[in-house]
């Protein structure tokens, strides 16, 4: 059976679409309440199941039979017009998007180069990136927050870690914003741009080692013995950046509008910025900026909460209404932002063997980041309302692509 034939009737299956996705939370709550999986239609026409039900998320996301290889749908995908493992339009060769065995040593390999030392050592960095990025915004005490702030921040840090010359930033931090947006023209030069860099500065590294993650992960590839090839090794870079980049330039977006939207929060937060690690996994489940896992597909007929799934479907799971339905301590309602909320329990960064290698740094630059702009913007407020605001309208990110704010520099 097709995709396609799966969900024969236009009004039972959800489009994701940019409607939908403008008003995911509220449309992911009403998914929940008939229950916690559907056919949807996807980005390119692409047809599947979403999850938005947490304890379903959770089963999915480790499913021995959902799996990233996509050859049992692999003819479906291409009546849909889209192209699997090329370069140019994908993050090529690396663990997003590999099953074990192969997911384990590429995993492996990452994370022996992208070490927790090497992200703790980056705080000073960070804030010092923050109270800069403060400084120099306008005089006029108006600005596009996500423009200022939210997008140069990572893409900085993410810059320094990486080792990126100077003379290539401009390039780097504009292809970066825009790898994700599947659905823009630009998305396709970005990751063509992004790939072509990343290759000739890791054949830079490999003859002029310096004290960043690129040399880290030539190392690891030779010392290896050659078990990460030369496109994995780019791969894995580029996996980094885009995933570590546009994820956290929407978590600090997402976070700063849900307190704005909620006064009471915000003002918890700046009387108690110790509460600040906390908060950051509330935002991160109240509003997470991937909203969607990457593809699963089915390597055999299942079920998944009584709903049969044949062979060769693509699951998504919703992460953030995930979130939403997640158990939450003192039977707290997970409807609501609460920045006291104890240990806010979420999917924002998958579950499994896919879990986000970069979390901790995601967490370091949020907690950073926010507490700086709270404390440096003591009057920060939005200058649109809120329902003008422009959400982007395609792939698995969620945020605002502008977030026009007032503020007072303190």
């Amino acid at each position: 059976m097709s995709l396609q034939e799966q969900c024969p009737h236009q009004a039972d299956r959800v489009v994701i679409d940019p409607a939908f996705k403008a008003d995911a939370p509220a449309r992911y709550a009403r998914l929940r309440e008939l229950g916690p999986i559907h056919p949807a239609e996807f980005h390119l026409g692409l047809k599947g199941w979403v999850v938005v039900g947490y304890d379903l998320a959770r089963e999915a996301l480790t499913h021995p039979a959902l799996l990233k290889d996509a050859t049992p749908a692999a003819e479906a995908l291409a009546a849909a017009g889209y192209v699997l493992n090329k370069p140019s339009v994908g993050l090529g060769a690396q663990m997003m998007e590999a099953d074990p065995p192969e997911h384990t040593r590429l995993r492996r390999l990452a994370s022996a180069a992208f070490t927790p030392r090497r992200t703790a050592e980056l705080a000073p960095r960070i804030e010092q990136i923050a109270h800069d990025l403060i400084d120099a915004l306008p005089p006029t005490g108006e600005a596009d927050l996500v423009e200022a702030f939210n997008a140069p921040l990572p893409a900085t840090v993410i810059a320094d870690l990486l080792g990126i010359p100077d003379e290539h930033r401009l390039d780097f931090r504009r292809w970066s914003s825009q790898a994700l947006r599947v659905a823009s023209p630009e998305h396709r030069t970005a990751l063509t741009g992004l790939h072509g860099l990343l290759a000739d500065l890791l054949a830079d590294k490999r003859r002029n080692p310096e004290d960043d993650l690129l040399s880290a992960l030539v190392a690891v590839r030779d010392e290896e013995d050659g078990r990460l090839s030369e496109e994995e090794l780019v791969g894995t870079a580029l996996m980094l950046v885009v995933a570590g980049h546009e994820s956290t330039v929407n978590l600090l977006g997402n976070a700063v509008l849900a307190l704005l939207q909620h006064p009471a929060q915000l003002r918890q937060l700046r009387e108690r910025p110790e509460l600040m690690p906390g908060a950051v996994e509330e935002f991160l489940r109240y509003d997470p900026s991937v909203e969607r896992s990457t593809s699963r597909y089915a390597a055999e007929d299942l079920e998944l909460a009584g709903v049969p799934i044949p062979r060769g479907s693509m699951v998504v799971v919703a992460l953030g209404a995930a979130g939403r339905d997640a158990p939450q301590a003192e039977d707290a309602d997970p409807a609501v932002l609460d920045v006291t909320r104890p240990a806010a329990r979420h999917l924002a960064f998958g579950h499994g063997i896919h879990y986000c290698l970069g979390a901790p740094l995601a967490r370091l630059e949020a907690t950073i980041a926010l507490r700086v702009l709270l404390a440096r913007l003591p009057e920060l407020e939005l200058a649109v309302p809120a329902d003008k605001l422009v959400w982007i309208g395609s792939g698995i990110i969620r945020g605002v692509l502008a977030l026009p704010v007032r503020y007072r520099v303190g």
